[in-house]
């Protein structure tokens, strides 16, 4: 998608490691017209999958899997890092590495907004090493949904998360794709 690849060379930076901060237009100040555009498309490439809920994880994930949700007409879920007082006691949670807080957090969710038989559509910012995305795998089939699809905004093609998702058999999706960070470069795939 052009306008998020111009976006990201205008505005990202490379901060080495394979950290891309694209923090001023998508996780920490959001612009809510290219969150529209990428949501549209993303709808666009998933509308075909039967989806009844989109899941995708606290913070990052939210804007993009709720204008995907928007063009879809479906409820967003998200996994939550910290365990409200207002949750009930008995939730779905696993563990996941966070590469840019480089530890573990938790992904909870409560079995109240996701269940048995949901076809689950799974939505984040990024697709880097599939950690996040495997963890909300998990969430979803423990609870008893089936995942219908995954997309992101952004792939680090060059971490390898979409071959760690390629077993689950469903369409993965990326609006930019990144196949090298080096230096202080951002390559796209063609």
């Amino acid at each position: 998608m052009q306008i998020l690849k111009d976006r990201i060379l205008a505005q990202g930076k490379n901060l080495g490691n394979g950290i891309l901060k694209v923090d001023g237009f998508i996780n920490h100040q959001v612009d809510p017209r290219l969150m529209d555009e990428c949501g549209k498309e993303l709808a666009r490439r998933f509308q075909h999958v039967g989806a009844t809920k989109v899941l995708t994880a606290e913070i990052s994930g939210i804007a993009p899997a709720v204008t995907t949700a928007l063009h879809l007409n479906l409820p967003v879920v998200y996994a939550r890092k910290h365990k409200p007082i207002t949750m009930p006691d008995q939730v779905f949670l696993t563990l996941s590495p966070s590469h840019t807080k480089g530890r573990m957090v938790e992904l909870i969710v409560s079995p109240e907004y996701l269940s048995g038989g949901e076809r689950v559509l799974i939505i984040d910012d990024f697709l880097a090493s599939g950690a996040t995305i495997l963890g909300l795998v998990r969430l979803a089939q423990t609870a008893g949904a089936v995942i219908v699809g995954i997309g992101a905004l952004i792939e680090k093609t060059f971490e390898g998360g979409r071959q760690a998702l390629t077993h689950l058999g469903v369409p993965i999706e990326a609006l930019a794709r990144i196949r090298s960070m080096e230096g202080d470069q951002i390559l796209f795939e063609e």
